[in-house]
């Protein structure tokens, strides 16, 4: 059974210079547990896609369930089942992650004493203990991407969405997020879908892979797959290029240059 399911799911925005498809009709299927990778050029949709996921927008086009919960009929039950962790972080730099983590407890409704047992469980699995008491402004880039998905698990979400999650990194917090990752779908069946400009990192991490150029399904299968139909992997396909340059020598005043 299949947690996200999509049909013809689009979303048209209204501007000035007329309508703007931004997604013509994306169909799509995930299934519990997965790791999805959605690719694509920036402008391709993959944003949009999640936005309306997550009932951040609406779709003017198609249908969608999340979690069984239907987009439009049922949105409040696709927010209690998701988490969303948007390119930037929306955190209070003036706070400390305690503070930021207890509050969102809150705001899920849990009694203060169960909230800040929350920011500690969350703390502790999402490596973040050692700067509960540090303002989120002093945090490194990787530490304040930990928060932001530690804000996004706080209602214990089966469905996790990570828009360009990795984006800006160092390549060693790259790796840990990655880990991270892969430790929600191992070890609590955590279903992740999560865009990407990087290649590496959905072959490394998705199950399955998602291609999208403007608007549409392009492509949909397992790295492996997409490697063996689209001429093997980037490095295979980068092997035989190379950059050949020409220069002149420099030449006496008034003497024909000679090329090289």
């Amino acid at each position: 059974m299949a947690i996200i399911s999509t049909a013809g799911l689009a979303r048209t925005f209204a501007t000035k210079h007329g309508p703007v498809e931004a997604v013509r009709g994306i169909d799509l299927t995930v299934r519990p547990g997965e790791i999805l990778g959605l690719l694509g050029p920036n402008g391709a949709g993959k944003t949009t896609t999640l936005r309306m996921l997550t009932t951040l927008l609406a779709p003017t086009g198609g249908a969608a369930t999340v979690a069984g919960c239907d987009l439009v009929r049922d949105p409040a039950g696709v927010r209690r089942a998701c988490g969303y962790v948007a390119q930037s972080g929306g955190v209070d730099p003036q706070v400390t992650v305690r503070e930021e983590l207890v509050t969102q407890g809150r705001l899920y409704r849990l009694a203060k004493p169960r909230a800040a047992e929350r920011a500690e469980e969350l703390a502790h699995e999402l490596g973040l203990t050692e700067v509960l008491e540090r303002r989120t402004a002093a945090l490194s880039g990787g530490q304040r991407r930990r928060l932001d998905i530690a804000l996004g698990l706080t209602h214990r979400p089966g469905v996790l969405f990570l828009d360009e999650p990795t984006t800006g990194l160092d390549p060693g917090s790259r790796a840990d997020l990655w880990d991270l990752v892969r430790r929600l779908r191992d070890t609590h069946g955590t279903t992740v879908v999560l865009t990407t400009h990087y290649l590496d990192e959905a072959d490394a991490l998705a199950d399955r892979i998602v291609i999208v150029d403007r608007g549409v399904v392009a492509a949909d299968g397992t790295p492996a797959a997409l490697k063996l139909a689209h001429g093997g992997s980037l490095d295979a396909s980068l092997q035989d290029t190379f950059l050949a340059i020409t220069g002149r020598r420099p030449e006496p005043a008034g003497a024909t240059p000679a090329a090289v």
